[in-house]
């Protein structure tokens, strides 16, 4: 079993979302992330997944996911060819003598205090999944009171353009 996740953009239509999570849930298949919104193309959505299954398992998946209705393209993400991000709220416990330790730590992570309460911490932190994981981990001592993942979300990398050949010109 390997994690896979995939991008599926699929028209902006009732009922489009829960076939692709059905075709899953119809084979055993535990959706471990999901996140769906707008693309840059007016009445399509992207949806973005990740799955845990044999690769046989998925490209069969992959085949199934081309004949549903209202999916217009189906990729997968391959991390060494793709750019993923994740959003994630977490209310950590913060007495007043705890604050400065956890507003430091945040900052190396690249996350902001997003709440401040009279006993507690809220963080926002925007990075790839591995990222939020270790901040995480490094805060639940602390005691994390609350957390809340959007799930993964994810592009392909930009290839490179082919350089065109020069043309030599002889003067």
């Amino acid at each position: 079993m390997s994690h896979h996740t995939v991008s599926v953009e699929l028209e902006d239509k009732p009922g489009a979302l829960a076939r692709v999570s059905q075709m899953f849930a119809r084979r055993g298949y535990n959706i471990m992330s999901l996140a769906v919104g707008p693309t840059e193309r007016r009445g399509v959505s992207r949806l973005t997944l990740r799955v845990d299954c044999s690769e046989n398992s998925f490209e069969q998946i992959e085949k199934q996911m081309h004949k549903l209705v209202n999916v217009l393209r189906v990729v997968e993400l391959p991390p060494e060819e793709s750019v993923e991000r994740e959003l994630a709220l977490i209310t950590v416990a913060a007495p007043a003598d705890k604050r400065a330790e956890l507003i430091a730590l945040g900052e190396v992570f690249g996350a902001r205090v997003a709440d401040i309460g009279r006993d507690a911490l809220t963080f926002e932190i925007v990075g790839r999944p591995e990222e939020l994981d270790a901040f995480e981990e490094l805060v639940r001592p602390h005691g994390v009171r609350e957390l809340a993942r959007t799930g993964r979300i994810g592009l392909r990398r930009p290839r490179p353009k082919t350089a065109r050949p020069r043309t030599a010109s002889i003067s």
